[in-house]
């Protein structure tokens, strides 16, 4: 039980077109975006005049804590993606159908033996990176009360060939990366026009295409991820 298995692992829950694998190109990397940061500068100015102007004109002091509400809240939504505030991250990263599809297609999380024998379930790499925190505990909980977490990569081939391929990402911590790939045509996108797409679903989907910094977090060798360089970024310059 305590041998290391391999970085990762694929699974197709449908067969491959047959015109073969695409490769994905190395991705340019670009600084910071300074126009939305002092965007965000001057915004929370006007903010904070605006709270002078209440007090000094006998303003309320329920009114001074909702204003204090509203600049937390931009200010935790700024260094996220546009519209990030009102929206699941994946409906800025493929749009309202593909998010959809996305969802309803997402793999139900199972639990797998760890290096130590402990059921290990995927979770959020950015949080979690020993086994004690990726023990499940249910479903879709550790035992440390973290979610499970998948990692999600679209390539939109409608155009050319007319199917969608969706690849979710699972980590657990001492086994590596495991990729499961899923294939739909306009029949499944249609299909799943119903489909609800909140924020407390289980698992919680991150999409790599928009993931700030997906480049640069540093892996030990035997579970560096496999997609890192290779998701071209959807908002060049935030996501990199």
């Amino acid at each position: 039980m305590g041998q290391r298995r391999d970085i990762w692992r694929t699974t197709r829950a449908l067969p491959p077109p047959s015109f073969g694998e695409m490769t994905q190109p190395r991705e340019t990397e670009r600084g910071s975006a300074s126009v939305e940061q002092a965007g965000l500068l001057a915004l929370i100015a006007l903010l904070l005049l605006a709270a002078i102007a209440a007090v000094a004109a006998g303003g309320k002091v329920d009114a001074g804590h909702g204003l204090a509400g509203a600049i937390a809240k931009k200010l935790s939504c700024a260094p996220r993606l546009p519209d990030a505030c009102r929206h699941h991250p994946l409906v800025p990263a493929y749009g309202w159908p593909l998010a959809r599809l996305a969802r309803a297609l997402a793999p139900v999380p199972e639990a797998e033996p760890g290096p130590s024998g402990l059921p290990l379930i995927p979770v959020d790499f950015r949080r979690c990176r020993r086994e004690s925190c990726a023990v499940a505990a249910g479903p879709h909980l550790t035992a440390s009360r973290r979610r499970t977490t998948a990692f999600t990569e679209l390539l939109d081939r409608r155009r050319s060939d007319g199917w969608v391929e969706l690849t979710y990402w699972l980590y657990r911590p001492g086994l590596g990366w495991q990729r499961i790939i899923r294939h739909a045509g306009q029949a499944q996108i249609a299909a799943a026009a119903n489909v609800r797409v909140l924020l407390q679903d289980d698992p919680v989907l991150v999409p790599l295409e928009t993931l700030p910094g997906r480049n640069h977090y540093e892996f030990p060798a035997d579970e560096r991820p496999p997609w890192q360089w290779q998701v071209p970024g959807r908002y060049p310059g935030w996501s990199s």
